[in-house]
């Protein structure tokens, strides 16, 4: 299957796994609306949607760069007018955009709760619930969202409970979706790392350099999520993927490609 003329709208796809995923699909020839806030460029981040926009193109995608904060349902509403408006309709959606914050509850201050919740749990809601009229008249159509298997271990709690219960709501809405669209031949899928994967988040919050050299390139999401959606939307649906897991499906076991310092010992990401 090819993504030629595949229309998909990726939110948080200015920078980091979002644009690598966009990247990946334009190469065949996709439709991208690459959803972010980011219109000048920061520093320490790196990347817009013209930025970004201008890779697909070169990449061999058509772009449509829309400037949207998912955290707004009016915001919402104008990114998909304008989609339909270019593209004519929506056949994937990857829910990538995300906050984090790894702070325990005192340390978590109830802005940053907020921004957490508003993006990963409302923002993702609220962009699905808007694509899902367009989604359900797509030939193969796809959500895949970016967050982690459901783990219940207390260790992953107790150090900042705020982030976790945030992208485990991600995962359950994956759950519920994959089975209330069912009868709409609409997948639900979610997908995350089985390493720490280099991104400006790794660098500026978490990890610094030394982090980024125990990482993988985000190119690795990439293609995972290039071959969960090249599956037939009736027949993959309700899983909560490790990247790792669908490339070995794919036969693919030798990943040393990915690490972004060759031979380095890898960091597990959090959940995993």
């Amino acid at each position: 299957m090819s993504f030629k003329n595949t229309t998909i709208l990726v939110t948080g796809s200015s920078r980091g796994i979002g644009k690598a995923i966009a990247l990946k699909l334009a190469k065949d020839g996709a439709n991208i609306v690459v959803a972010s806030k980011s219109v000048e460029e920061n520093p320490k981040l790196g990347g817009t949607i013209f930025s970004a926009a201008k890779e697909i193109e070169e990449a061999g995608g058509k772009a449509l760069p829309l400037q949207c904060d998912i955290r707004f349902e009016d915001q919402v509403k104008t990114l998909i007018d304008q989609s339909i408006e270019n593209f004519g309709g929506i056949d994937i959606l990857i829910n990538n955009a995300s906050a984090i914050s790894l702070t325990s509850t005192e340390q978590t201050e109830a802005k940053r709760f907020d921004l957490m919740h508003s993006i990963n749990v409302r923002g993702t809601f609220l962009v699905t619930k808007a694509c899902i009229p367009f989604l359900k008249r797509s030939a193969n159509p796809h959500i895949l969202t970016l967050s982690p298997p459901l783990n219940l271990k207390p260790k992953w709690f107790a150090n900042h409970v705020a982030y976790t219960i945030s992208k485990y709501n991600m995962s359950m809405m994956t759950i519920g979706w994959a089975e209330e669209f069912k009868k709409d031949k609409i997948a639900a899928n979610s997908l995350w790392p089985r390493t720490t994967i280099a991104t400006a988040a790794i660098k500026n919050l978490l990890g610094g350099e030394a982090l980024m050299k125990m990482s993988r390139t985000p190119e690795i999401l990439a293609d995972a999520a290039y071959y969960i959606l090249k599956q037939p939307s009736t027949e993959c649906t309700g899983n909560l993927f490790i990247d790792e897991d669908v490339l070995a499906r794919e036969g693919i076991t030798d990943l040393s490609k990915y690490s972004v310092v060759p031979g380095a010992q890898l960091y597990n990401d959090l959940f995993v």
